[in-house]
Protein backbone atom coordinates (compact mmCIF):
# COMPACT_ATOMS: atom_id res chain seq x y z
CA UNK A 1 0.00 0.00 0.00
CA UNK A 2 1.05 3.55 -1.02
CA UNK A 3 1.58 5.76 2.27
CA UNK A 4 -1.35 7.87 1.75
CA UNK A 5 -2.74 10.40 4.36
CA UNK A 6 -6.27 8.51 5.02
CA UNK A 7 -7.33 10.85 7.56
CA UNK A 8 -6.91 13.89 5.33
CA UNK A 9 -8.29 11.47 2.00
CA UNK A 10 -11.55 11.23 4.91
CA UNK A 11 -11.67 14.72 5.58
CA UNK A 12 -11.91 16.16 2.16
CA UNK A 13 -14.73 12.99 1.43
CA UNK A 14 -16.70 13.97 3.77
CA UNK A 15 -16.51 17.76 2.92
CA UNK A 16 -17.05 17.94 -0.48
CA UNK A 17 -19.29 14.66 -0.86
CA UNK A 18 -21.43 14.55 2.54
CA UNK A 19 -21.73 18.27 3.71
CA UNK A 20 -22.28 19.82 0.33
CA UNK A 21 -25.07 17.85 -0.08
CA UNK A 22 -26.72 18.76 3.41
CA UNK A 23 -25.77 15.67 5.39
CA UNK A 24 -25.75 17.64 8.36
CA UNK A 25 -25.72 14.68 11.30
CA UNK A 26 -22.12 15.68 13.31
CA UNK A 27 -22.46 11.29 14.55
CA UNK A 28 -22.82 10.49 11.03
CA UNK A 29 -19.59 12.76 9.59
CA UNK A 30 -17.92 11.65 12.64
CA UNK A 31 -18.08 8.29 11.25
CA UNK A 32 -17.72 8.61 7.82
CA UNK A 33 -14.59 10.42 9.25
CA UNK A 34 -12.97 7.84 11.36
CA UNK A 35 -13.97 4.43 9.75
CA UNK A 36 -10.92 3.34 7.19
CA UNK A 37 -13.53 2.89 3.94
CA UNK A 38 -10.31 1.51 2.22
CA UNK A 39 -10.14 -1.40 3.96
CA UNK A 40 -13.33 -2.99 3.15
CA UNK A 41 -12.46 -2.77 -0.97
CA UNK A 42 -9.60 -4.96 -2.76
CA UNK A 43 -6.13 -3.61 -2.61
CA UNK A 44 -6.14 -2.63 -6.36
CA UNK A 45 -9.46 -0.07 -5.53
CA UNK A 46 -7.65 1.45 -2.81
CA UNK A 47 -6.85 4.48 -4.83
CA UNK A 48 -10.86 4.67 -5.87
CA UNK A 49 -11.86 3.82 -2.01
CA UNK A 50 -13.07 7.43 -1.67
CA UNK A 51 -14.17 8.61 -4.78
CA UNK A 52 -18.08 9.65 -4.97
CA UNK A 53 -18.86 6.25 -6.89
CA UNK A 54 -19.88 2.74 -6.25
CA UNK A 55 -16.98 0.22 -6.11
CA UNK A 56 -16.85 -2.74 -7.34
CA UNK A 57 -16.53 -5.95 -4.13
CA UNK A 58 -16.65 -9.26 -6.20
CA UNK A 59 -19.23 -11.48 -7.18
CA UNK A 60 -20.89 -8.89 -8.74
CA UNK A 61 -21.68 -6.44 -5.25
CA UNK A 62 -20.86 -3.37 -4.86
CA UNK A 63 -19.68 -0.84 -1.84
CA UNK A 64 -22.39 1.78 -2.11
CA UNK A 65 -20.59 5.49 -2.95
CA UNK A 66 -20.12 7.35 0.59
CA UNK A 67 -23.08 9.93 0.40
CA UNK A 68 -25.26 7.37 -0.02
CA UNK A 69 -23.98 5.34 3.00
CA UNK A 70 -23.97 8.72 4.67
CA UNK A 71 -27.05 9.63 3.55
CA UNK A 72 -29.43 6.35 4.73
CA UNK A 73 -27.80 6.45 8.22
CA UNK A 74 -28.78 9.56 8.74
CA UNK A 75 -32.36 8.72 7.32
CA UNK A 76 -32.52 6.36 10.51
CA UNK A 77 -31.02 8.45 13.02
CA UNK A 78 -29.29 6.02 14.94
CA UNK A 79 -28.30 6.08 18.56
CA UNK A 80 -25.71 4.63 20.54
CA UNK A 81 -27.82 0.86 22.09
CA UNK A 82 -29.81 1.10 18.98
CA UNK A 83 -30.36 -2.66 17.55
CA UNK A 84 -30.44 -2.70 13.61
CA UNK A 85 -30.65 -5.49 10.70
CA UNK A 86 -28.74 -4.86 8.03
CA UNK A 87 -29.77 -7.12 5.02
CA UNK A 88 -26.79 -7.19 2.27
CA UNK A 89 -23.24 -7.19 4.77
CA UNK A 90 -21.64 -7.30 1.42
CA UNK A 91 -17.60 -5.66 2.46
CA UNK A 92 -19.31 -4.39 5.67
CA UNK A 93 -18.55 -0.93 5.47
CA UNK A 94 -22.14 0.31 6.36
CA UNK A 95 -22.18 -2.29 9.34
CA UNK A 96 -18.62 -0.80 10.54
CA UNK A 97 -20.33 2.86 10.56
CA UNK A 98 -23.21 1.20 12.40
CA UNK A 99 -20.72 -0.05 14.60
CA UNK A 100 -18.92 3.69 15.40
CA UNK A 101 -22.41 5.00 16.10
CA UNK A 102 -22.93 2.53 18.86
CA UNK A 103 -25.21 0.09 17.37
CA UNK A 104 -26.00 -3.48 18.26
CA UNK A 105 -25.80 -4.83 14.01
CA UNK A 106 -27.15 -7.93 12.59
CA UNK A 107 -25.69 -8.27 9.57
CA UNK A 108 -26.76 -11.15 7.08
CA UNK A 109 -25.16 -11.57 3.71
CA UNK A 110 -26.23 -13.88 0.88
CA UNK A 111 -22.89 -14.79 -0.46
CA UNK A 112 -20.59 -16.54 1.66
CA UNK A 113 -17.43 -15.75 0.65
CA UNK A 114 -18.47 -11.78 0.79
CA UNK A 115 -19.91 -13.25 4.34
CA UNK A 116 -16.88 -14.48 5.53
CA UNK A 117 -14.55 -11.29 3.56
CA UNK A 118 -16.71 -8.77 6.08
CA UNK A 119 -16.45 -10.93 8.88
CA UNK A 120 -12.86 -10.90 8.97
CA UNK A 121 -12.71 -6.93 8.70
CA UNK A 122 -15.36 -5.86 11.09
CA UNK A 123 -13.16 -9.04 13.74
CA UNK A 124 -9.93 -7.46 13.06
CA UNK A 125 -11.23 -3.71 13.56
CA UNK A 126 -12.51 -4.53 16.64
CA UNK A 127 -16.54 -4.11 15.68
CA UNK A 128 -17.70 -6.27 18.84
CA UNK A 129 -21.06 -5.21 18.65
CA UNK A 130 -21.75 -6.22 15.39
CA UNK A 131 -23.30 -9.90 14.84
CA UNK A 132 -22.52 -11.27 11.08
CA UNK A 133 -23.58 -14.24 9.35
CA UNK A 134 -24.06 -15.86 5.82
CA UNK A 135 -27.48 -16.52 5.15
CA UNK A 136 -31.28 -15.51 3.07
CA UNK A 137 -31.60 -12.15 3.63
CA UNK A 138 -35.30 -12.28 2.83
CA UNK A 139 -35.84 -14.33 6.07
CA UNK A 140 -34.35 -11.46 8.09
CA UNK A 141 -32.78 -12.56 11.73
CA UNK A 142 -36.44 -13.63 13.74
CA UNK A 143 -34.83 -14.94 16.45
CA UNK A 144 -33.10 -11.39 17.30
CA UNK A 145 -36.43 -9.61 16.30
CA UNK A 146 -38.05 -6.95 17.18
CA UNK A 147 -35.49 -4.72 15.48
CA UNK A 148 -35.07 -0.94 15.82
CA UNK A 149 -34.45 0.06 12.34
CA UNK A 150 -33.34 -2.16 9.30
CA UNK A 151 -31.18 -1.55 6.39
CA UNK A 152 -31.26 -2.96 3.40
CA UNK A 153 -28.68 -2.32 0.66
CA UNK A 154 -29.63 -4.12 -2.28
CA UNK A 155 -32.98 -3.72 -4.36
CA UNK A 156 -35.91 -6.03 -4.03
CA UNK A 157 -38.39 -5.96 -6.66
CA UNK A 158 -41.60 -5.04 -3.60
CA UNK A 159 -40.94 -4.25 -0.09
CA UNK A 160 -40.63 -7.55 2.41
CA UNK A 161 -43.39 -8.64 4.61
CA UNK A 162 -41.17 -10.60 6.72
CA UNK A 163 -38.90 -7.88 6.93
CA UNK A 164 -41.16 -5.39 7.85
CA UNK A 165 -42.80 -7.95 10.60
CA UNK A 166 -39.69 -7.73 11.92
CA UNK A 167 -39.83 -4.38 13.61
CA UNK A 168 -40.70 -3.01 16.37
CA UNK A 169 -43.53 -0.45 16.41
CA UNK A 170 -42.33 2.64 14.82
CA UNK A 171 -39.24 1.41 13.55
CA UNK A 172 -38.03 2.09 10.30
CA UNK A 173 -36.53 0.21 7.57
CA UNK A 174 -34.97 1.61 4.38
CA UNK A 175 -34.56 0.01 1.68
CA UNK A 176 -34.23 0.68 -2.56
CA UNK A 177 -36.78 -0.86 -4.27
CA UNK A 178 -37.45 -1.80 -7.79
CA UNK A 179 -36.41 -3.78 -11.07
CA UNK A 180 -32.59 -3.87 -12.04
CA UNK A 181 -32.97 -2.15 -15.50
CA UNK A 182 -35.48 -0.05 -14.01
CA UNK A 183 -34.66 3.63 -11.78
CA UNK A 184 -35.98 2.23 -7.81
CA UNK A 185 -36.92 4.36 -5.24
CA UNK A 186 -34.99 4.62 -1.73
CA UNK A 187 -38.16 3.81 0.98
CA UNK A 188 -38.49 4.58 4.25
CA UNK A 189 -41.06 2.11 5.78
CA UNK A 190 -42.19 2.55 9.25
CA UNK A 191 -44.13 -0.21 11.13
CA UNK A 192 -47.10 1.21 12.31
CA UNK A 193 -48.58 -1.70 14.46
CA UNK A 194 -50.09 -4.54 12.31
CA UNK A 195 -49.50 -2.44 8.71
CA UNK A 196 -46.85 0.22 7.56
CA UNK A 197 -46.68 3.22 5.72
CA UNK A 198 -43.76 4.05 2.97
CA UNK A 199 -42.17 7.25 1.94
CA UNK A 200 -39.96 7.65 -1.23
CA UNK A 201 -36.71 9.44 -0.46
CA UNK A 202 -34.61 9.11 -3.83
CA UNK A 203 -34.09 7.46 -6.91
CA UNK A 204 -31.21 5.16 -6.91
CA UNK A 205 -29.73 2.24 -8.41
CA UNK A 206 -28.35 -0.80 -6.24
CA UNK A 207 -27.59 -4.54 -6.88
CA UNK A 208 -30.82 -7.28 -6.84
CA UNK A 209 -31.57 -8.59 -3.59
CA UNK A 210 -30.68 -12.01 -4.19
CA UNK A 211 -32.12 -15.20 -2.18
CA UNK A 212 -35.12 -16.74 -1.54
CA UNK A 213 -38.64 -14.83 -0.53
Amino acid sequence: MMDWDFEAIRDEMVRSQLIRRDVRSVPVLDAMRSVPRHLFVTDIMYSSAYLDSPLPIGWGQTISQPYIVAYMTEQIEPVPGMKILEIGTGSGYQAAILSYLGCEVYTIEYIEELAAAAKKVLFDLGCTNVHARHGNGYSGWPEEAPFDAIFVTAAPEHVPVKLVEQLKDGGKMIIPVGGVHSVQSLKIVTKKGRGSTEKDLLPVRFVPMVGRE
